[in-house]
């Protein structure tokens, strides 16, 4: 519960902003400067603080910004990492997913792939208290859900990256299955 302190030194909250702007590209034309001057909000500190905050991304990479306004005309807001289906079509090397997911296959990856993924996510902060195995879990998932099959799904995820293979489908002697030889 909050203190008498925190509740009387709280800050309105005017608006709650999100938007996906380029890695390295905020400037103030649209979508960033209409969104943000409508509440009154200082542009070209946010292009400076977002530009400096996504330098390590490459260039052009889709970031996903929550940006909260306030009533006094100052902000805060937090990055996130790009999506999972932008990673899994990277990946993939498509453009976007099946139109039929279930019948018409997209392309593949295999668990090496969601598993680098996944890493890369868990420095999100809404996912930096779930376990690898649980994220993987639900990127497998976004990725059946777009038409992109997984090979290699059945391993055990701390062992995917020691490229060991404890599938428990049987499989014929000699077959190849995404990265791992059975």
């Amino acid at each position: 519960m909050a203190t008498l302190k925190e509740i009387l030194t709280r800050r309105p909250v005017a608006a709650t902003i999100r938007l996906t702007v380029p890695s390295g590209g905020a400037r103030p034309a649209p979508p960033v400067g209409p969104a943000l001057g409508q509440y009154r909000l200082n542009l070209m500190a946010f292009c400076k603080d977002f530009n400096a905050r996504t330098q390590k991304y490459k260039p052009d990479t889709p970031m996903s910004v929550t940006i909260t306004a306030f009533k006094d005309n100052t902000f805060e807001f937090t990055v996130k990492s790009p999506s999972v289906t932008w990673y899994l079509k990277k990946a993939a090397g498509i453009e976007s997913g099946s139109g039929r997911p279930g019948h018409v296959e997209a392309s593949t990856v295999t668990l090496k792939h969601v598993y680098d993924i996944a890493k890369v996510k868990q420095s999100d902060p809404y996912c930096q208290y779930m376990s690898l195995e649980s994220i993987c879990k639900s990127i497998i998932g976004t990725a059946n859900t777009m038409g992109i099959k997984v090979f290699g799904v059945g391993v055990n995820v701390g062992e995917a990256n020691n490229r060991k293979c404890i599938d428990p489908l049987p499989a014929k002697p000699g077959t190849i299955r995404g990265d791992f030889a059975v």
